[in-house]
């Protein structure tokens, strides 16, 4: 296995199933952020909200998309792909890491089911109280861990 994917798949390893992350989206050069519940399957990364709400209407004008949390920053390309319910695999994990949420919303007749492929993934590292930079650009396959200097 190349250092790319071995780097990739400790990232999601360690990121784990499922987090509450920010979701920031954007039309006409206004962007907004909000929290949300995120799943991560298989490198991709999963959210459900009702089609009313602003986040929704700025997803279907402009599909770029950010999630973050702590240290991680992900950029990414958002689709929509239908209904929570259809999607058991989503379902499980979702009811798994955020039941109460699952519960409240996920049989609701507006949810709908979005995945973020990321493009670009960025988080900050200290090894020995000295700021690194970890950087994976999805697209095309490159991998960076680099001393940040300031410079």
């Amino acid at each position: 296995m190349d250092i790319f994917n071995e780097r990739v798949n400790a990232f999601l390893s360690e990121f784990g199933k499922g987090r509450k992350m920010v979701l920031s989206t954007s039309e006409n050069n206004r962007v907004s952020s909000r929290m949300m519940s995120v799943v991560q399957i298989d490198g991709h990364f999963y959210f459900q909200t009702d089609a009313t709400m602003k986040k929704y209407h700025q997803i279907s004008v402009n599909n770029y998309v950010a999630l973050c949390i702590d240290n991680i920053q992900i950029e990414g390309k958002c689709t929509e792909i239908g209904h929570p319910l259809n999607n058991t695999r989503f379902c499980e994990i979702f009811q798994e890491c955020f039941k109460g949420s699952y519960d409240a919303y996920s049989a609701l007749e507006n949810e709908r089911l979005f995945v973020v492929t990321p493009q670009y993934i960025e988080r900050w590292i200290y090894k020995d109280r000295i700021p690194h930079i970890e950087t994976f650009d999805m697209v095309k396959e490159q991998y960076c861990f680099r001393e940040y200097s300031g410079k």
